[in-house]
């Protein structure tokens, strides 16, 4: 495939991984009374439920994954999916949705610092000099948003429930600046597999984790007296309705689009257009309080998007030429 034609495929891919994954930022804040560990169990049961038909109709290639590769599933499953979404939605309730959107926002910076070193061999490397300016754009524009949005948090008295889940949303960035690197491995190496059959084997691992996390929660809760009213809560079809709805979008869906962005794009730059699930996640946010964003976090989202304009124009190395230069 022709190397333009590639990148303006792993793009759009990428773009419609961030708008659907934008979506699970929406959950913690529509089911605020429910605990952060159960919209995570819940989410990812719903997964591994919407991956069981799926698996069936594509049960030739499921058939042909070996044992390392269903570890390699179970691992990001675990980290990527449980655990990341564990943190994000115990972060959004506790600190609202925009600070920890922030936060995981960073995410691109990070991802392209870390991968830019560790994969030059496979994906070739970016001099640091083309790499700073869209990585200073994007992080001059989350730091405008943050800024922003502490302003606005100045006022509220109970800033340590804030200062937690800043700290909850910065482990969701560790879980998620492991999972993209490992998951574009096993991608480049695998260019054979399809990223549908990847995506859907990823859900079969999630289910008898979010299975046994989900029971022993509930085990957990009923040995403590919880009054919450398990399996379903205050408002079952809502929560219901929700964790489909993310399961079939933001996990399958999303990790599908994911995946083929990521067999198309250098992790260094596939790492950056994770900004557009920050973009997409700051607007439902937005929707939900009814309000229009401050100058301050408008300039920052501008400051975003020029990020991902440059990221785009940049064309990393490949080190034999780079040896060869020199």
């Amino acid at each position: 495939m022709p190397h333009r034609t590639a990148l303006a495929t792993g793009t759009l891919f990428a773009l419609a991984a961030g708008l659907m994954w934008g979506l699970v930022f929406v959950a913690p804040l529509l089911l605020p009374q429910y605990p952060a560990a159960w919209l995570s169990f819940g989410r990812y049961f719903a997964f591994g439920l919407i991956a069981l038909p799926l698996a069936w109709l594509d049960r030739r290639r499921i058939r042909g994954l070996a044992r390392a590769d269903w570890i390699d599933a179970l691992k990001l499953s675990l980290i990527g999916n449980l655990l990341y979404y564990l943190l994000l939605a115990a972060a959004i309730q506790r600190a609202g949705g925009p600070l920890p959107t922030m936060i995981i926002g960073t995410l691109p910076v990070v991802i392209a610092l870390a991968s830019n070193r560790r994969n030059a061999a496979r994906d070739g490397r970016l001099p640091w000099a083309r790499l700073a300016p869209s990585l200073a754009l994007i992080a001059a524009g989350i730091a405008l948003v943050n800024h922003a949005e502490l302003a606005q948090l100045r006022a509220d008295t109970d800033l340590g429930r804030y200062a937690v889940g800043a700290l909850l949303a910065v482990g969701a960035v560790a879980c998620w600046t492991w999972y993209p690197i490992r998951n574009a491995d096993w991608l480049r190496a695998h260019p054979d597999r399809s990223p549908t059959t990847w995506a859907t084997a990823q859900g079969l691992a999630t289910l008898p984790l979010a299975a046994a996390g989900a029971l022993g929660f509930w085990a957990f809760s009923a040995a403590n007296g919880s009054t919450f009213a398990l399996p379903f809560g205050p408002t079952p079809l809502r929560f219901v309705a929700l964790m489909l709805a993310i399961g079939l979008f933001a996990s399958w869906l999303g990790t599908l689009c994911w995946n083929e962005a990521s067999q198309r794009l250098p992790t260094m730059l596939s790492g950056q257009l994770i900004v557009f699930e920050t973009l997409s996640a700051l607007a439902y946010a937005f929707v939900l309080r009814g309000q229009w964003p401050a100058p301050g976090t408008l300039a920052g989202i501008a400051l975003l998007v020029a990020g991902v304009a440059w990221a785009l124009r940049a064309r990393p190395t490949p080190l034999a030429a780079e040896a060869h230069a020199g």
